[in-house]
């Protein structure tokens, strides 16, 4: 640490897989370099993670710590409190979607200081700020905050801001080779927008984001990804963005920037049902010049009541057009489903899975992942469960064993229809793969999903000891 700077230090919880840290890079990025040393610390990258954080803490300003919902809460306790005890008069401030959604009760462990609610980039440099300049958080909107009495002080939410008016994201603040190697690929992880305009019950965006959403101008994106292009030279971007085609006009002039750039890579991103039916051919073959190779669209359902119910506003004609234009422009998708849902229907169970089966035979690039739902906190659906009896996890504890990407699922899904779901995702899954050395496998495979009978499944039983499934959470 320089003499004239004061180091602020953030903490990245141990995961599976290995996304660059993105919202550790936003809110590291907006500190002005002039007056604070960032130090990143990412879990997965640490033999010993605990000791590294308290080993850069003296002398820093606060402990920042970025917080998702499930096993990372466990990782960010554990290192919160070994912080605390070895430094109890630096802040703790965490931030992340689990205390966007529960600031409040996160401040009841005496590790945590401070929480900060959606979009923090603002509000942890005016956290930041008042520290060092030993002020009051009293008024500092966007966060929560611990009292000197032990009470807890909610200050007003603050507004969405627009991304240009941010610093750039400074990816020199996180080691850039290390990820390429970890993931096997030259691939970058960057985030263009914020937030999501759209309604879904199931999910807690409507909740931290408000249905609002702000995004990059495409010459800011062009331009940064040029400099990092040029200086790490990655082949792949994955753009993280929750819904990456709100503003068509801005994908387009987006890849047709990058097509003008003579930059040479592919990209990946997340698209509606409903953006894909609205884009013009020519913006579809502008962004597969431009490097696009996968698309992440939800469906969630096969069945269009069920989709009405969810609030998902698109429709199956619109999901099929989508998956279509993609399959002649051979362009990979993930079209993930949800089943589960209270009081869901074995009828509309059937629905889906005879949707998915219907996508995944459009293209070998296609994957159709079913997840069950999971009362994952702010969604609409939740609140009306909870309202109904169903009890959520009551403390961080708790919510560290919810896991809401994998394991079993909700109380709404019967052992027999958990069984037949579980079958049914491995054989259509082997079946549609690409020729694998077990062509007489798929073929059998190809045949139970084209009838649906998923009865005495030796050879899935031998096929997960032979390839044991890769941990999604």
């Amino acid at each position: 640490m320089t003499a004239n700077r004061r180091k602020v230090v953030l903490y990245n919880p141990d995961a599976v897989f290995f996304t660059m840290p993105l919202a550790l890079l936003a809110i590291g990025s907006e500190l002005d370099p002039d007056k604070y040393e960032v130090v990143i610390i990412d879990g997965r990258l640490e033999a010993d993670a605990t000791s590294a954080v308290t080993d850069a803490l003296d002398g820093a300003v606060c402990l920042g710590v970025t917080v998702l919902t499930g096993a990372p809460i466990a990782d960010a306790l554990r290192v919160s409190r070994t912080a605390k005890a070895a430094f109890p008069d630096v802040p703790i401030v965490w931030g992340g979607w689990h205390p966007s959604m529960f600031g409040s009760d996160c401040l009841k462990e005496d590790c945590v200081d401070v929480t900060v609610q959606a979009q923090g980039e603002a509000t942890f440099n005016e956290i930041v700020s008042r520290l060092v300049a030993n002020k009051s958080l009293e008024g500092c909107c966007g966060c929560s905050f611990k009292q000197a009495d032990g009470s807890i002080r909610v200050n007003p939410p603050r507004a969405l801001i627009p991304l240009e008016a941010f610093r750039s994201h400074n990816y020199d603040l996180i080691p850039v080779e290390r990820y390429f190697d970890l993931k096997g690929k030259r691939q970058l992880d960057y985030i263009s927008s914020q937030g999501c305009n759209f309604r879904c019950a199931f999910c807690s965006d409507p909740f931290v984001y408000g249905r609002k959403w702000v995004g990059l101008e495409p010459a800011s994106i062009v331009r940064m990804l040029k400099e990092l292009w040029q200086k790490y030279r990655f082949d792949d971007v994955n753009f993280q963005d929750e819904t990456f085609f709100t503003k068509r006009a801005r994908v387009e002039a987006m890849a047709r920037a990058i097509v003008d750039s003579e930059m040479e890579f592919t990209w990946a991103a997340t698209m509606r049902a409903d953006q894909g039916k609205r884009l013009p051919d020519d913006v579809w073959q502008l962004c597969k010049e431009s490097g696009m190779r996968r698309l992440l669209v939800g469906v969630e359902s096969g069945d269009p009541e069920l989709l009405k119910r969810i609030k998902k506003d698109v429709t199956l004609e619109k999901i099929l057009h989508t998956a279509e234009r993609m399959r002649e422009l051979d362009i990979a998708g993930i079209f993930p489903f949800i089943v589960g849902f209270p009081d869901e229907s074995d009828a509309s169970v059937d629905a889906t899975i005879r949707f998915a089966r219907r996508l995944r035979r459009m293209s070998p690039e296609f994957e159709t992942p079913i997840f069950y739902f999971k009362p994952y906190p702010g969604s609409e659906i939740v609140n009306e469960s909870v309202a109904s009896g169903f009890q959520l996890p009551d403390s961080l504890a708790e919510w560290s064993e919810f896991d809401y990407v994998a394991g079993l699922p909700g109380p709404w899904v019967t052992p027999e229809k958990f069984e037949l779901i579980e079958r049914y995702k491995f054989f259509l899954d082997f079946a549609f793969q690409r020729p694998n050395g077990l062509a007489w496998l798929q073929k059998i495979a190809q045949l139970r999903v084209e009838r649906l009978d998923f009865r005495w499944p030796v050879e899935m039983r031998l096929l997960q000891r032979l390839r044991p499934a890769e941990k999604l959470s």
